[in-house]
């Protein structure tokens, strides 16, 4: 079942989901002055013209968590704030990068405890993505197109760019009371969201095997980034497939047992982050951290769980880099210099 509706009537209905969901949707940050999944309640905050500057994760994995906290005889976990479940409007990449995400937490050993309870409010609403953006390679990454929604929105804009007719396809039965009382100047439609079939950017993905692994790590590719990347982390945080943490014990008081144990996103770019007591680190440069990031998006994963390649094509990392080092021309570079080795 589809409809066409007004955004008055569009905006009715998000004020009724508000009430037993929250809302995320790419939205307008005027103070940051970049767009990024907030909480939504009208149809004109939705960003559709340009590619969210941040992806979808910290919709429901926070940047900054408290775990439980601890005094001198007790440990008391944290509990949510808000127990309403949450819906994400957004683009197909964004949500096979959210099932990438669950694959780290969730099928990695023992489930993550405070990702799953967050995860479990999760459902999304496919917000449709039919033009590629300037930095996406996502048809080479398979990730341009998603089955895994509740419902689907195309949004239109009117000639002075207000709000216009918003397109619906309703996929689960759950959702479909919330539209029951549409009026008859609304329009019951067949609506199929379009996806992306082509992208400005290929994305030639490396062939990297256990066969060749050594040989690739030790190439002197990667000491180019050495110098290049200052391994501020930023790529990480805008990633909708990074998923690493610091966790840390935080003291109200210096010398009383009151506090608490917070995660906070951390980054395999920043220069300190593979250190360990004693100031050891495992990878000493800004190169090892990169072949690091490179490996895990497009071998170590698909290898560990036999699935597809971690990176779904974003290009928000390309976006995001302050020493412009284009991931996308890390990786295709990287396939020519593998192609010449094996020669």
């Amino acid at each position: 079942m589809g409809y066409k509706l007004n955004a008055l009537t569009m905006d009715g209905i998000l004020d009724a989901l508000s009430k037993e969901y929250r809302v995320f949707a790419p939205k307008w940050d005027k103070a940051k002055k970049n767009v990024r999944f907030s909480q939504i309640r009208s149809v004109s905050e939705i960003v559709t013209d340009r590619q969210s500057d941040f992806s979808t994760k910290e919709a429901y994995y926070p940047i900054s968590q408290v775990m439980m906290y601890f005094r001198s005889d007790t440990v008391e976990e944290e509990q949510l704030a808000d127990e309403r479940k949450i819906l994400i409007i957004a683009r197909p990449c964004d949500i096979n990068a959210i099932r990438r995400l669950d694959t780290i937490f969730l099928e990695n050993g023992n489930p993550d405890f405070y990702y799953a309870r967050m995860r479990k409010l999760v459902f999304f609403a496919l917000l449709e993505c039919k033009e590629s953006f300037e930095n996406c390679f996502c048809v080479s990454m398979g990730s341009n197109q998603t089955d895994d929604y509740c419902m689907a929105f195309r949004f239109e804009k009117k000639d002075d760019g207000t709000a216009g007719d918003t397109y619906v396809e309703i996929k689960d039965p759950a959702f479909a009371s919330y539209f029951e009382s549409v009026s008859e100047n609304d329009m019951v439609i067949d609506f199929k969201p379009k996806f992306v079939t082509e992208n400005k950017k290929v994305m030639h993905a490396p062939d990297i095997s256990r066969a060749n692994l050594k040989a690739i790590s030790d190439m002197e590719y990667w000491t180019q980034f050495d110098e290049r990347c200052i391994g501020c982390g930023g790529c990480n945080t805008v990633c909708g497939t990074c998923s690493c943490f610091d966790t840390s014990d935080i003291i109200y008081e210096e010398g009383k047992p009151d506090g608490e144990r917070r995660r906070v996103w951390s980054s395999c770019m920043i220069p300190n982050f593979t250190e360990t007591a004693g100031g050891a680190r495992s990878r000493k440069t800004q190169g090892a951290n990169m072949r690091f990031k490179v490996f895990h998006k497009f071998y170590d994963f698909a290898a560990r769980f036999g699935k597809e390649n971690m990176c779904v094509g974003c290009g928000r990392c390309d976006m995001r880099c302050p020493r412009q080092i284009s991931f996308f021309d890390t990786v295709n570079d990287l396939t020519k210099e593998i192609e010449k080795l094996e020669k």
